[in-house]
């Protein structure tokens, strides 16, 4: 799968979190990817592939394993069970944490009636750190650039997904008020970090 066919697709994941709550996912719209964002990290050398294998987000407490996600049969990106509401995963279609791309991850807010990987999420603030640990034993370490809270129906899906000059990550989860006749929350809290220099 080429990183184009990634951004067409994966958009869908944003738009569908079943675990924050059971709905509906809209087509992936076409994604423009003429140029690049993120220039802040153009500087920064990338990381060989390797697959990730954990995430902690010292400044709130999160620290999970990483399942990889593929997609559904509607070509939408799968997310981890409502069962295991504190297990996060990545895309494995995508770029690895590291890469030169925008690597994602996405987490419940809650689910099975508890509290998910991704609940304090929209407390993240620009500075704090997200380490990812990978397979080959190096730990990527990301700087948070920017935290939204952004209505589904209008996702960035350029910012999000859209190519970029060097390597990202991306955290998604639910957020915002709970839509009960559409079993889903009303938001996506996405947070953006830059992959911070080796030895910094």
């Amino acid at each position: 799968m080429t990183r184009k066919s990634f951004a067409a697709v994966a958009v869908g994941a944003a738009l569908l979190l079943g675990g924050c709550g059971a709905g509906t996912t809209p087509a992936p719209p076409p994604v423009s990817r003429a140029q690049p964002v993120g220039p802040e990290t153009a500087a920064v050398a990338e990381l060989p592939k390797s697959d990730p294998v954990s995430l902690d987000i010292p400044s709130i407490g999160a620290h999970s394993s990483l399942v990889p996600l593929g997609l559904n049969p509607d070509d939408t990106v799968q997310v981890p069970p409502v069962s295991t509401p504190l297990q996060a995963g990545w895309y494995e279609f995508g770029p690895t944490p590291g890469e030169t791309g925008p690597a994602v991850v996405l987490g419940h807010v809650d689910g099975n009636k508890h509290k998910g990987i991704f609940y304090r999420l929209k407390e993240v603030k620009p500075g704090d750190e997200v380490a990812i640990a990978r397979r080959d034993g190096r730990t990527a370490h990301f700087e948070v650039t920017k935290v939204d809270e952004v209505p589904k129906d209008v996702f960035p899906s350029d910012a999000v997904y859209g190519d970029t000059a060097g390597p990202e990550l991306r955290l998604i989860t639910c957020g915002g008020g709970f839509d009960h006749a559409a079993h889903n929350y009303v938001d996506n809290i996405i947070v953006y970090a830059g992959l911070v220099p080796e030895g910094r």
